[in-house]
């Protein structure tokens, strides 16, 4: 094996967009639900992985295998909750970069991925994966319904309730032809940009910029906590004064002003 394609779907509680893929990912109620793949440019294969379908052992091992290229559309989402999913389900594979008590630790190395989002942006194209497909005209496009079945298995609703595959199994269905698909896009996208590659110096930044999203920084908690404190005390004191001052209920109102 050479090269390994992937595409996850995934459930969290967490916002993604607000909160970003570690806090995503590190959630309790995090749950891999579809796994993607397809192995040196082969057929794809969707595994059904929260109806009990497991991952093949040989692509659990590739996923830590260094030698083994992994390929995905903007690879930091795949790579950050496999490191999660494989640390909590299968240890015996999980392997890091570096000492568990670094950091990165608890995070497949970047070294060995490859992301499609970079390789458009390098060429001038694009970010997302229905705009990327839409511009280089490609005969797989990705699916319409995604977005109505992500907010339906992949988020909980409005009541905080979670949608499994069995209260919808013919959404079910086309979500995991929805997996299928991006696979493919993203194996299409990199067929047409073979001829432009990225150079390694490229993809070398790339692989560090990760790697500083890894390790993070140090935050001085009990400062901050106490920074947002005085800042609610000192904008109650100074409201209640611009009250006394000017008569109104709220001096911020500019049509009260």
């Amino acid at each position: 094996m050479k090269t390994l394609e992937l595409d996850l779907e995934t459930f969290s509680d967490v916002d993604l967009l607000s909160a970003g893929v570690y806090p995503y990912a590190e959630s309790s109620q995090f749950d891999l639900l579809l796994f993607g793949y397809s192995v040196d440019g082969g057929e794809v294969q969707v595994v059904d992985v929260v109806n009990g379908e497991c991952i093949p052992d040989h692509i659990l091992k590739a996923l830590t295998d260094d030698s083994v290229l992994k390929y995905a559309h903007n690879a930091s989402f795949e790579r950050i909750c496999l490191s999660v999913y494989l640390r909590r389900h299968y240890p015996e594979y999980f392997r890091s970069y570096s000492i568990p008590e670094d950091s990165v630790g608890g995070y497949l190395d970047p070294a060995a991925w490859r992301c499609t989002m970079v390789w458009a942006a390098y060429d001038g194209l694009p970010l997302s994966l229905r705009n990327v497909g839409a511009a280089l005209h490609l005969d797989s496009q990705k699916m319409d319904e995604g977005k109505a079945l992500i907010r339906y298995f992949c988020v909980p609703d409005k009541n905080g309730v979670r949608h499994y595959p069995a209260e919808a199994p013919d959404k079910w269905e086309v979500f995991k032809q929805y997996n299928k698909r991006d696979v493919e896009v993203e194996m299409a996208i990199q067929q047409k940009l073979s001829r432009f590659p990225v150079p390694e110096a490229v993809w070398d930044e790339y692989h560090l910029s990760e790697e500083i999203n890894d390790r993070g920084i140090l935050i001085d908690m009990p400062l901050v906590e106490q920074a947002v404190r005085i800042d609610a005390l000192t904008k109650t004191a100074l409201m209640t004064e611009l009250q006394n001052l000017t008569g109104l209920e709220n001096p911020n109102s500019v049509q009260l002003i």
